[in-house]
């Protein structure tokens, strides 16, 4: 009689009766090793991978934050370009010289340059007599003719408050100024105001 021994015997047999092949066994553990190792080399990776652009970010800083463009008054009073520091106030005349004078730039930056006026915000631009020509909108109500025809000094398409202590109020006959000159104009011997003022009343500087 043949005896029947059950499945998972003494002579090593697989419990869910599959055959082992002669050194499968140990192929098996192995192989499972070898892939424990490598899933481990991976995630010690991707963690390394992480940790460093984590020390990247704190090391160099995080991009700056670009809000919409905003106005500011700069020191002489006049319009300007808030810069996303918050802190910098670039005059209006300033964006889109070349010169980049934020800490960032972004008053240089493309968006903003590469149709200038029309990429422009409004406070940046004022309109002159001629609507095909504009000026920076801190370049109206200086005292220059910066239009060519006194329109960004003179009524009705401006209202400029009277000359200032600096300047003499005359008709001038230099291209340059509207209806006032520089007081440093005056006295030096050279013909200024059509009246001859700047010559003979004008106190000088």
């Amino acid at each position: 009689m043949n005896k029947i021994f059950p499945r998972g015997d003494i002579h090593g047999a697989a419990a869910a009766g599959t055959k082992v092949l002669p050194g499968e066994a140990g192929c098996v553990a192995l192989c499972c090793s070898r892939r424990g190792a490598c899933l481990s080399a991976f995630v010690l990776l991707l963690l390394a991978a992480v940790a460093g652009l984590i020390a990247l970010v704190v090391i160099l800083g995080s991009p700056p934050h670009t809000p919409g463009a905003q106005a500011c008054v700069t020191l002489a009073n006049r319009t300007g370009f808030l810069c996303h520091d918050r802190r910098s106030c670039v005059p209006a005349s300033g964006v889109c010289d070349g010169v980049r004078t934020c800490p960032h730039g972004e008053d240089e930056d493309e968006a903003l340059c590469r149709d200038v006026p029309q990429h422009l915000p409004g406070f940046l631009v004022a309109r002159c007599g001629n609507p095909a020509s504009w000026i920076y909108s801190d370049q109206k109500c200086d005292g220059t003719n910066n239009c060519g025809d006194c329109s960004d000094e003179l009524s009705p398409v401006t209202t400029c408050p009277p000359c200032g202590p600096g300047w003499w109020r005359c008709a001038p006959v230099v291209f340059r100024y509207c209806d006032c000159i520089p007081r440093s104009l005056c006295r030096d011997r050279v013909q200024h105001c059509s009246d001859w003022s700047d010559e003979h009343l004008c106190p000088g500087p």
